[in-house]
């Protein structure tokens, strides 16, 4: 089970919205419907949690790119939403090292016997979820100046949505919407 909120920061404080993902295929839709909640250019997080296995912090402030910060890449990876979040720039892959190419058998045998298809699938193919590292990625200090540290930011485990919105002082905005 999923949760995703967006929190945008405004004069009076925080605003929260649910969101629903199914039509966000890349970080920069969700940087695009971030951008929508606030025609001010403040800034806006996005919040996504699956139940206990992982969060995701992604920070728009105003056209900047974003911010991201996820607990845990490798079961991030095996989620649809998880996946907008782990670019290859967030988990310090190179988009044009040919990877993906050497992963595929293009040498006219793909038709082939099947032994040779079953020593293909014995190594991680580059941008599975084998191939991203287990723990967090990104920017740990995404909130620092929000009032939520690193160490902080780090040791959230379970919940770590609300308990996020409670160090911002949004708890209440952000259970209108849970």
């Amino acid at each position: 089970m999923y949760f995703a909120a967006l929190l945008a920061r405004t004069e009076d404080g925080w605003e929260a919205s649910d969101t629903e993902l199914d039509d966000v295929e890349t970080l920069s839709d969700l940087a695009d419907l971030a951008r929508e909640a606030s025609p001010d250019e403040d800034t806006v997080l996005v919040l996504i949690e699956q139940e206990d296995a992982w969060f995701g912090v992604v920070r728009v402030d105003g056209e900047e790119d974003p911010r991201i910060y996820v607990s845990d890449a490798a079961a991030a990876a095996r989620s649809s939403y998880g996946e907008i979040l782990l670019t290859d720039e967030l988990l310090g892959r190179d988009p044009d090292d040919g990877d993906d190419l050497d992963a595929l058998d293009l040498d006219g045998t793909e038709d082939g016997d099947g032994d040779d298809d079953e020593t293909d699938d014995a190594g991680p193919v580059a941008g599975s979820a084998e191939s991203v590292p287990h723990g967090p990625v990104g920017d740990a200090r995404i909130l620092d100046d929000l009032g939520v540290t690193e160490k902080e930011l780090r040791a959230l485990a379970s919940d770590a949505v609300t308990e996020i919105a409670e160090a911002l002082g949004a708890s209440e905005t952000l259970e209108t919407v849970r």
